[in-house]
């Protein structure tokens, strides 16, 4: 097993070599368990403030915080606290991929200053592709909830104890970046918005941090829960880069110069899309991992080919490109992020949302009615709508979100019943890998007849 953070700080006997473990702490290899008392989670460190890296290792923390529990709230405070607002709606949940945002160390009379926070950091987020072209398969809430204390503990030293509703608090695990919640306590929270599929808190600081909780949530089915600063620059940059683990389900592309263990990698092929033991001559003849953008240029600058070191290893592992937002903050995704990144929208996200009923017969006097998002790239791209009845295509509805049924009677010649089919598809041309591709079509059926 791989020595977790406090196993590899214990051993360090001089204040230099304290401040490198914390600085490099590798990733634990053991799954966590379910949060709960006692439980331990694993959590990803930000990069230091100064620089550009996205992450600088992983710990494992207690699934509870170390931030104290709240003291009882009053009845002016209770009224408010749990309270759903929609930030950003852009269809039903059932359809769209649902960001809940639960800010902490926000005082009663503060919520409005975290719902301003909350649009804030999505602005910040969503100006970073793909999340640009694709914000309106999103919907965003913000749940109140309300701390009795204004701030987090271990802002601004690390003797400050505060009393907010997640028990928030920077140097978590003696890390000052390192910003911890209590897990439980925010799943309580979260459960109250309509089903999560991703978690972002935000602690009322100025103070640069955060933590990338990617483990999916064994018990309300979110990806992943990222922390950061509301009032940080660059609290923004590191919740995208949490997101590339929990939704693009992305390595990290850095890796630990000089460190004990990590010169090189020598363990099987890795099951993460963006890391690989092979060069680019051997990706391209086992047309394996990102063999289809080898040789194209890439968001992110460069060339996508096959850079040594990634996934903590200086050696022995590849990534695509030199530098991307799974390396550095304030980088674009590379290539072959951006196509995982739109496999993870897509899995949340339904693009064909049936605005008639679909359990019942529709007849002449009907219509059946179709929601499809619009992408909001800079190239106008749309989603492609195509119509079917009973397997066969009608191309002349191409492009519609209704069609009445008694524009079908020429081929309804009889009295039995039909099939009436939508299917609404996303070609984009930053999908190359066909398994992805067939997963970004969404359709929906109605019984049609005379």
């Amino acid at each position: 097993m791989r020595p977790t953070l406090r196993a590899l700080t214990t051993a360090v006997t001089t204040a230099v070599a304290v401040t490198t473990a914390l600085a490099l702490a590798p990733p634990a290899a053991a799954g966590p368990p379910t949060p709960g008392a006692g439980a331990h989670v694993e959590v990803e460190i930000p990069g230091p403030e100064h620089g550009t890296e996205a992450g600088s290792g992983r710990a494992r923390v207690p699934a509870g915080g170390t931030g104290r529990a709240q003291g009882r709230l009053s009845e002016a405070e209770r009224s408010t606290d749990g309270e759903v607002t929609p930030l950003v709606s852009n269809g039903s949940p059932a359809d769209r991929l649902d960001v809940v945002v639960v800010g902490d160390g926000y005082t009663a009379a503060e919520q409005e200053k975290f719902h301003a926070d909350a649009r804030q950091k999505w602005d910040e987020i969503t100006a970073v592709e793909p999340y640009t072209t694709y914000r309106n398969l999103f919907n965003v809430w913000a749940v109140d909830a309300v701390s009795r204390d204004s701030g987090v503990s271990g802002d601004p030293g690390q003797d400050v104890v505060r009393d907010t509703a997640l028990g928030s608090s920077f140097w978590c695990d003696g890390i000052e970046r390192l910003l911890c919640v209590d897990q439980p306590r925010t799943d309580a929270y979260v459960a109250r918005a309509p089903e999560a599929d991703l978690v972002l808190v935000l602690a009322n600081s100025t103070k640069y941090g955060g933590a990338g909780y990617n483990e999916p949530s064994p018990t309300l089915g979110y990806e992943g829960i990222s922390t950061a600063s509301s009032g940080h620059p660059k609290s923004g940059q590191i919740a995208v880069h949490e997101t590339g683990h929990s939704l693009g389900k992305l390595a990290d592309e850095y890796f630990y110069a000089d460190y004990p263990g990590y010169e090189r990698y020598t363990g099987p092929e890795p099951g993460e899309s963006n890391i690989s033991v092979l060069t680019a001559d051997a990706m391209a003849e086992r047309r394996a991992k990102w063999h289809r953008w080898l040789g194209e240029a890439s968001p992110d600058g460069g060339t996508v080919g096959t850079y040594e070191g990634g996934g903590y290893y200086v050696k022995g592992l590849f990534r695509p490109t030199d530098n991307s937002m799974m390396r550095s903050l304030g980088k674009p995704f590379n290539l072959p992020g951006v196509e995982a990144m739109i496999a993870g929208f897509h899995r949340h996200a339904r693009t064909a949302t049936a605005l008639t009923p679909t359990d019942r017969v529709l007849r002449p006097g009907g219509t059946a009615r179709v929601a499809v998002p619009r992408l909001a790239g800079a190239d106008g791209r749309q989603l492609t709508v195509r119509w079917f009845l009973d397997g066969r295509e009608l191309p002349w509805f191409a492009g519609r979100d209704r069609v009445r049924i008694s524009e079908l009677t020429v081929w309804l010649v009889d009295h039995r019943e039909h099939r009436l089919t939508v299917r609404v598809s996303d070609g984009t041309t930053a999908v190359r890998d066909p398994e992805i591709a067939r997963s970004l079509t969404s359709s929906a059926d109605w019984r049609v007849r005379l």
